[in-house]
């Protein structure tokens, strides 16, 4: 028999890879499900070349579905309680949090009516105008004189506090304000974590009615010197006030301090916990791939709930905060500011869920994920193929890449789950573009790596045999 042409060769080659993809394929299947039938036109594959576990029972199965669900349950508290670690430890977070607060055009106006209140209770700018005007007819003014000047006595109070609110408007307007109002959040988070504490030193940060707040004694002391500087001198006279801006407030506050040491805890350990369970889950499991879309469904919903949650629990906040405490445009964005990273995380995590289901269902044994992983590896070696044909190889290089294909696969898929797991903030955008740069890695691998074929030298009238390690 005459020798095969080099491009009969590589067209065999190319049949027997889709064989072989079809023939893993298959072992693939039953090893996930035994109880799932052969496909008809790989029935005739020998029983020993397709190896059965041994089945377990359904005792499994039960404690898989257990195991997911319990993990499901706790995913949203591991979420809150991460959370509130932060917010209730890390002052730096904090004030990184609410910082962009001192911008919002909604605080700003807040901030400039609080202080310039209590400026009006500390300085009584009519009275004084009223002594000055009174000082000076006192000096033997005319009548004339003297009732002009008695009428300006309103309009020059207005005009002192006309020019007192544009100097307090400026100044919380401008660049000093925003590291005064960050220096107010540190002092306050500081005595926050205090009160929490029971430390005995700590000022009072959480009154009884659930208020949080920002101390308002640094903005005003900033205030004074600017107006005393400007000339108004008798802005002096304003006293050192401790008064606290309320930013927050909610009736069950004052529990927090009770589940303080158990948030700080929880936060830390929990979410690990309800991963390993979720994980436990999937392993345990009859069938595995089944058990991994599941639970990654389960966790999905989970999120969806906490998300859907924050949502409600801004129309509540916002409608039970009393306008007379904190306006209801400021109120949203305060909760808003609160629960951002709650928020972010949860869609973060909602959307690496749904990218988990997909990808377990497409690496599954299922009908059509299969159909699809044959196309792929199909396009792949007739790709490679015809790059044969035209002189590209990758050579060695390729021969080791496939040789070290699971090791490359495996080490790909541990360095997108780090990502995931320990670069903050977890956001889906990282989680979509790690997922892109995966698949795309792999894709690559898949291309540029060579399957080592033998072809012993046979006589003229033998047929080769190929074999593809």
């Amino acid at each position: 028999m005459a020798r095969i042409t080099n491009s009969e060769l590589l067209q065999r080659i190319a049949q027997l890879e889709a064989e072989n993809a079809g023939l893993r394929e298959t072992i693939e299947t039953i090893e996930n499900d035994p109880t799932q039938p052969i496909p008809p036109h790989e029935a005739a594959v020998p029983s020993t070349a397709v190896p059965r576990k041994h089945t377990r029972s359904w005792a499994w199965t039960l404690l898989a579905a257990v195991l997911i669900l319990i993990g499901a349950l706790l995913a949203p508290v591991a979420v809150v309680s991460s959370w509130a670690k932060v917010q209730l430890t890390d002052t730096d977070a904090f004030v990184a949090a609410y910082a962009p607060l001192a911008k919002d055009p909604g605080v700003q106006s807040f901030v400039t009516s609080q202080t310039m209140d209590v400026i009006q209770e500390n300085v009584d700018v009519p009275a004084i105008t009223s002594d000055v005007v009174d000082g000076i007819t006192s000096l033997g003014t005319g009548p004339a004189a003297t009732r002009a000047l008695e009428a300006l006595k309103g309009p020059a109070a207005q005009g002192i506090l006309s020019l007192m609110r544009s100097t307090v408007d400026g100044f919380v307007r401008s660049d000093a304000f925003a590291q005064v109002w960050q220096e107010a959040l540190r002092a306050s988070h500081t005595q926050l974590v205090a009160t929490m504490q029971n430390d005995p030193k700590a000022a009072i940060a959480v009154g009884s009615d659930g208020s949080v707040g920002v101390q308002l004694g640094p903005i005003i002391d900033r205030v004074k010197a600017i107006l005393v500087k400007q000339g108004l001198t008798f802005a002096s006279q304003i006293p050192s006030v401790d008064r606290t801006i309320t930013i927050a407030q909610n009736s069950s506050l004052p529990t927090i301090q009770l589940f303080y040491g158990v948030a700080v805890a929880a936060g830390a350990w929990l979410p690990w916990v309800a991963l390993l369970l979720l994980a436990a889950g999937v392993v345990v499991a009859r069938r595995r791939a089944l058990a991994l879309v599941w639970a990654a469904v389960a966790l999905a919903l989970s999120m969806v709930i906490i998300v859907a949650g924050i949502g409600i629990g801004r129309l509540v906040f916002v409608g039970s905060v009393s306008p007379s405490l904190i306006p209801s445009g400021v109120a949203r964005t305060v909760f808003d500011t609160l629960t951002t990273a709650m928020r972010d995380t949860g869609i973060a995590v909602l959307v690496l869920a749904i990218v988990v289901a997909v990808v377990g269902w497409y690496s599954g044994p299922f009908a059509v994920p299969r159909r699809l992983r044959g196309f792929f590896g199909s396009g792949v070696a007739w790709v490679r193929t015809s790059a044969e044909r035209h002189g590209i190889s990758t050579g060695r290089t390729g021969e080791w890449l496939y040789a070290q294909r699971t090791l490359l696969r495996a080490l790909i898929a541990a360095i997108a789950a780090a990502i995931v797991l320990f670069v903050r903030p977890l956001t889906p955008s990282l989680i979509i573009w790690t997922l892109v740069i995966a698949a795309l890695v792999v894709a690559v691998l898949e291309l540029v790596q060579r399957p080592v074929i033998t072809v012993p030298e046979t006589a003229d009238d033998e047929t080769p045999i190929m074999t593809v390690s």
